[in-house]
């Protein structure tokens, strides 16, 4: 899930191919990098210190004493939950922040000697590609967790991955004062109107936006027409930055009016800038956000990232994940029973949203993201 805080990185090489590319492709939430040892659902209005404090507290093996678990993350409130993790279960915690695309070319470039637990990041078809790729552990099932509808779609039949909420992508932010009628369809983002004026972010950094890409191509029926909607986007002058906050940023200085982030980003801006309006695109993707284990990592460090899955989706965790960036990624859907989301969050009942198949678009990501780079982002 994206922040609008992190630091820009610079757009990695377009020339990146293969499996390397597929992993560069699913690009992060906005992630500011850093990395860092930590020593250490229910919505904030409901859940108490008293409800975090009665979350089962996961036990390491008898046999021997906890390893760092090293995660890698382009979550804004991975630190609060690495550390809350750590206080309640006594594992450490070696977390590496940064954006999406950073990550997974580290783990491509680690992948015969790998140096990660698990990857927590948005973007199911990132996780798709790494699973067939053969780099994820197969077959984890978190205990005492009961998937919601948003949860149970979202989970993959192999059982590499697990969800753990939902944004959306196919959100226009706009600016108000300018902007009196904003565009809610694809094609109504074309018109002349709007020329110079639209702005979106780069999919070899911003893990949400091949996300977006794909379900534009989902939703006009092929790869080719999407191709032909981006061509004609940019050629009505679409701004390309790396991330949502950098897009943010065009759409706060006057730059662009019309800003094509993650929901979460988009909703958080609204706090911030009273002058940030909000439409919804006609359909929005679905967007997950995952944890996938390292499939080669040792026994006790995966059985570790599994209590750590575990207790992201425990009621402690969820309240982790939705107080831990209040402007940011903590605004998602929840994908367990008995968590609601946040109140400035629209029901989804009142936004027509599509699914991407991770595992349809997922192998395609890496030659759609070089073809975007080559031809949208230059």
């Amino acid at each position: 899930m994206n922040r609008t805080h992190r630091r820009t990185r610079l757009r990695l090489l377009a020339g990146v191919t293969g499996a390397v590319a597929l992993s560069v492709l699913a690009a992060a939430c906005s992630s500011g990098s850093s990395s860092s040892s930590s020593s250490a659902a229910t919505t904030p209005t409901t859940a108490t210190s008293s409800t975090a404090a009665a979350a089962p507290v996961a036990s390491t093996s008898s046999s021997a004493a906890p390893i760092p678990l090293v995660v890698y993350s382009a979550q804004g409130y991975d630190s609060a939950m690495t550390k809350a993790f750590t206080k309640a279960t006594g594992i450490p915690v070696k977390l590496d922040d940064n954006s999406t695309g950073p990550l997974l070319t580290q783990i491509e470039a680690s992948k015969n000697n790998p140096n990660w637990g698990l990857l927590w990041a948005d973007g199911p078809t990132a996780f798709a590609g790494l699973d067939t790729q053969g780099l994820l552990l197969k077959g984890f099932e978190p205990s005492n967790v009961t998937f919601n509808s948003l949860g149970s779609q979202s989970v993959p039949t192999d059982k590499s991955y697990v969800p753990t909420g939902v944004t959306l992508m196919g959100i226009v932010a706009y600016n108000k004062q300018k902007v009196s009628s904003p565009p809610t369809t694809y094609q109504a983002l074309l018109g002349s109107q709007w020329k110079g004026q639209v702005g979106m972010n780069d999919p070899s950094q911003s893990g949400p936006t091949y996300p977006l890409i794909a379900g534009v191509m989902n939703y006009l029926g092929s790869v080719s027409k999407g191709e032909q909607y981006f061509q004609t986007l940019k050629s009505n002058g679409l701004v390309i930055n790396p991330t949502n906050g950098p897009t943010l940023q065009a759409l706060t200085n006057g730059r662009i009016n019309l800003a094509l982030v993650q929901s979460s980003a988009a909703i958080g801006a609204t706090f911030t800038d009273k002058n940030i309006g909000l439409a919804y695109l006609d359909p929005a993707t679905l967007l997950p956000s995952c944890i996938g284990i390292d499939g080669k990592a040792s026994p006790q460090e995966q059985a570790e990232a599994e209590q750590f899955v575990e207790y992201v989706l425990s009621p402690a965790g969820q309240h982790v994940m939705q107080t831990g960036d209040p402007t940011g990624d903590s605004l998602y859907y929840p994908v367990v029973d008995g968590v609601n989301p946040l109140p400035s969050l629209p029901s989804l009942a009142s936004v027509k949203t599509q699914t991407v198949n991770p595992y349809t678009w997922g192998p395609q990501e890496a030659t759609i993201n070089t073809w975007f780079d080559s031809n949208i982002v230059r």
